[in-house]
């Protein structure tokens, strides 16, 4: 495997603390939700940033896949669900990705959706480890 990019972030204080880029260009303050026993307020959490970050990147996946069948999707959109869940004494996350694609019937989007979610490097680092439903949606 040859590396193409490789992003470097320094995370201190946990859920309560910051997190920052190499780079300068990422600088966030975290903070546990009020759900979770948290102040909540004006910053964000580790499921936001993750959620965030697999959308973009699944996305991506989506587009590479779509433009294969000769079908654009650069209006589609992936709002991410990922929730954090108790299970028994122990924690888990899970996720679903509601995908809108413009122009689509819902049964082809559901189609290019599923093939995105099998491409995506995302849903392939996190596939057998996190439940993940992806479910095309009309808006």
């Amino acid at each position: 495997m040859e590396k193409v990019y490789t992003a470097v972030v320094t995370a201190k204080g946990g859920r309560d603390g910051s997190i920052k880029s190499s780079d300068g260009v990422l600088s966030l303050d975290l903070k546990k939700p009020v759900e979770m026993g948290g102040e909540g307020g004006n910053h964000t959490n580790p499921e936001q940033l993750f959620a965030g970050a697999y959308g973009a990147c699944y996305l991506g996946a989506l587009g590479t896949v779509a433009k294969h069948d000769g079908i654009d999707v650069s209006e589609a959109t992936a709002e991410v669900h990922v929730s954090f869940n108790k299970d028994g004494n122990a924690y888990a996350l899970s996720a679903e990705l509601h995908v809108h694609i413009p122009g689509q019937g819902l049964q082809e989007a559901q189609h290019l959706a599923e093939k995105a979610h099998r491409a995506c490097p995302y849903s392939k680092a996190i596939r057998g480890n996190v439940d993940v439903k992806v479910i095309a949606v009309e808006r």
